[in-house]
């Protein structure tokens, strides 16, 4: 390999690492909002009922939005760099997730100064606005979420990794959209139960039919979206193959396929 393919190869990495880690990080972030879907399309709640007791809408998490962007990105970052590739950005983003969580829990017991809090008093219709009590409650979230959260990121990431591998060895370079929708299919039907389960079950009251109903609404959404972002994988690669060069690009696909291990 020269340097101009070496330094492609490394800029690739560089580019799809940075998408990685901004969209996962940001994700959980402002993942603290729950929104309507049915609502912000402009419909009435649905109002299912699940097992008899429990009434579930379409409300996702805002961080549902952006995390397809992390599915593309992995499947890509897998089929150029292999498991390795995956494995190295997923404990980096984990990591920094963690010290993101870290950060916003001492920040949000720092002493708000007095004149912030004077000059933010009052909402633009005049009622009364608390903005240190407003700012701890959108950053601050609680221990059984993020372990949650960093939980079900990381066993996501590596079944996904992993199905992804296997699927290759079947198909080959051939049908891009088979071993990316499916594993992540697979990846994403785990993590939406794991993240549920441990911050609303295992450190929360939620009972197992709101699990299973919430998971199931979470885990439509992404089933959905993967499918329909399935061209946009086909685009990146067609951008990719073209910046890489056809010889890079197949040496690289080549090696990345060769290491079928789980971890």
């Amino acid at each position: 390999m020269n340097k101009i393919q070496q330094s492609r190869k490394t800029n690739l990495f560089i580019i799809l690492g940075s998408i990685f880690l901004t969209n996962a990080i940001l994700a959980e972030i402002i993942g603290v909002k729950i929104f309507s879907g049915e609502k912000t399309l402009g419909f009435e709640p649905v109002n299912w009922t699940f097992f008899g007791e429990y009434v579930l809408d379409f409300n996702l998490t805002a961080g549902a939005v952006i995390w397809p962007i992390v599915f593309i990105t992995t499947d890509i970052i897998n089929e150029y760099f292999g498991k390795k590739g995956v494995r190295k950005i997923s404990y980096i983003t984990a990591g920094l997730i963690a010290y993101v969580f870290l950060v916003i829990s001492i920040v949000t017991v720092l002493v708000p100064a007095d004149f912030w809090m004077d000059v933010n008093a009052q909402t633009p219709t005049g009622e009364d606005f608390d903005i240190n009590y407003a700012f701890n409650t959108i950053f601050r979230q609680g221990l059984g979420i993020i372990i949650g959260s960093l939980t079900a990121f990381l066993l996501g990431q590596l079944i996904d990794v992993f199905v992804f591998q296997r699927l290759r060895a079947l198909t080959g370079p051939k049908m891009i959209w088979l071993r990316a929708t499916g594993s992540t299919l697979v990846s994403q039907f785990i993590d939406s139960f794991v993240v549920l389960g441990i911050a609303f079950y295992v450190f929360g009251n939620w009972s197992i039919s709101q699990i299973i109903a919430v998971g199931l609404i979470n885990y439509a959404y992404k089933f959905t979206v993967a499918i329909l972002l399935t061209p946009l994988l086909y685009v990146g690669h067609g951008l990719i193959d073209r910046y890489l060069g056809k010889e890079l690009a197949e040496n690289m696909t080549k090696e990345a396929s060769m290491d079928r291990s789980f971890l």
